[in-house]
């Protein structure tokens, strides 16, 4: 999920080079695996509502400040394994013409896109770090109320340094996948509860990235 277009990419220190036919062959060989397909395919949808994301706030950026634009500041996104929904006062064609180019980016090598520093992975892995540098300091510090409590200042201290670098591998090595073998079947307008705007962008599963490729171009 993204909250806001706003951030910037980094470099990661592990090697990333991720292969057209890996989540092909891991289906194929695990496919006896209860919702594993279901997983794969929202690893890969959660990428490109990133690359969507980053696409909008580019054009953003490209275009003059005006009312309209303003509206891209802040996008927020859900995935499901048939789509995701986008959130924002943006047009339909520009959200389609939005998601192609995202996806045509990212299957070209443009993989910073898939990761988002605003995305609820990173929240999650915060969460978890602090707890866990919480209970380490916690066993470690003297007991007495004072050195507990500066324990607890101390962990959720490093958390905030350490969930941003921590949420990003996260979210490249486990939440998010390049999106090889999605297609792009449409984009449908409508409003939530609250009467906001929102999109959702259809997609389908295909079995290589050369099928994705024309069914997309088709759709």
């Amino acid at each position: 999920m993204t909250a806001s277009a706003t951030s910037s990419s980094s470099s990661l220190p592990f090697d990333f080079s991720p292969s057209p036919g890996q989540d092909a062959d891991i289906l194929q060989q695990l496919e006896f695996v209860p919702g594993l397909k279901e997983l794969l395919i929202v690893r890969q949808v959660h990428a490109l509502e990133h690359a969507t994301v980053w696409v909008l706030s580019e054009l953003e950026r490209l275009s003059h400040a005006s009312e309209a634009n303003q509206s891209l500041e802040q996008l927020g996104g859900m995935s499901t394994d048939r789509g995701f929904y986008l959130y924002g006062d943006v047009d339909s064609l520009t959200v389609e013409w939005a998601v192609r180019q995202a996806l045509q980016r990212l299957v070209s090598g443009e993989w910073n896109l898939a990761v988002h520093p605003r995305c609820g992975t990173n929240l999650s892995v915060g969460i978890l770090l602090t707890a866990g540098l919480a209970m380490g300091v916690s066993w470690l510090l003297p007991k007495d109320p004072l050195g507990q409590l500066l324990g607890w200042g101390l962990a959720a201290t490093a958390a905030a340094g350490l969930s941003p670098d921590f949420g990003s591998l996260a979210q490249r090595y486990v939440t998010t996948a390049i999106p090889f073998n999605l297609a792009i079947q449409g984009v449908t307008a409508s409003r939530d509860r609250l009467g906001s705007p929102v999109h959702f962008v259809h997609l389908q599963w295909v079995e290589s990235a050369a099928d994705a490729t024309v069914a997309s171009s088709y759709s």
